[in-house]
């Protein structure tokens, strides 16, 4: 199973995200690194795989798109939130896959021909429509994204955890590759998520605190 450190982007620093409460966010505090500067956090904590969410531009108020570049060469892939709204709205990067959230991108999502589909979640539903995710992600077949992302944006930061029947749900709803995102607070959850044939974990809070081992992001696998 693939492991992705996630990296909130806000006026230029690394944030800690949690629960969606975006206006809140802090620079972020780890044991593996001595700065929230992204260049210098990425060189101290070398991830293989990232997840970057842009919230400056999710949100409208600026962007990050000059210092993902740099980003991408300390990195074999990234997968980018940047709030993309249409097939026009994606940053061409090598090593750079575009994420498509249904928060940004809901109404368009047949438009689109490749990139990463995002299932946000908020409340245990899917937004902005509040589907059901179980019964939204059983129908995301017929778009054509290369993997699906289910993100549990209330869980974000929070190390809440999770269950295995929830994830076996999910899994059975959907073929194709499955990432998740949100709450995973220890090496126990991983092989939750592993059992559950989940393809990739997001994870950052477990890996800052010292939870799960910084060695885990930098390989980029978790193997039960």
């Amino acid at each position: 199973m693939d492991l992705y450190l996630a990296t909130d982007l806000k006026s230029g620093c690394i944030v800690h995200g949690k629960s969606g409460m975006r206006e809140s966010y802090a620079p972020v505090t780890s044991i593996h690194a001595s700065t929230a500067e992204p260049i210098a956090f990425i060189d101290q904590l070398q991830p293989k795989y990232l997840y970057i969410a842009d919230l400056d531009r999710i949100c409208g108020t600026g962007d990050h798109d000059s210092l993902i570049p740099h980003l991408a060469e300390r990195t074999e892939c990234i997968l980018l939130d940047r709030g993309c709204r249409g097939p026009d709205d994606m940053l061409h990067i090598a090593g750079v896959k575009n994420i498509v959230g249904t928060e940004t991108a809901g109404d368009v999502l047949d438009r689109f021909t490749g990139g990463v589909l995002s299932v946000d979640i908020k409340n245990d539903l899917v937004i902005p429509w509040k589907s059901d995710p179980v019964s939204f992600l059983s129908s995301c077949s017929r778009y054509h994204f290369e993997m699906v992302i289910l993100l549990d944006i209330g869980r974000v930061g929070t190390r809440r955890g999770l269950s295995s029947g929830m994830l076996s749900a999910f899994r059975a709803a959907y073929p194709g590759t499955l990432l998740w995102g949100g709450g995973v607070s220890s090496e126990d959850d991983l092989v939750l998520l592993a059992k559950s044939g989940f393809d990739g974990a997001i994870i950052a809070t477990a890996v800052h605190t010292g939870i799960i081992p910084v060695e885990y992001i930098r390989r980029g696998t978790f193997c039960l």
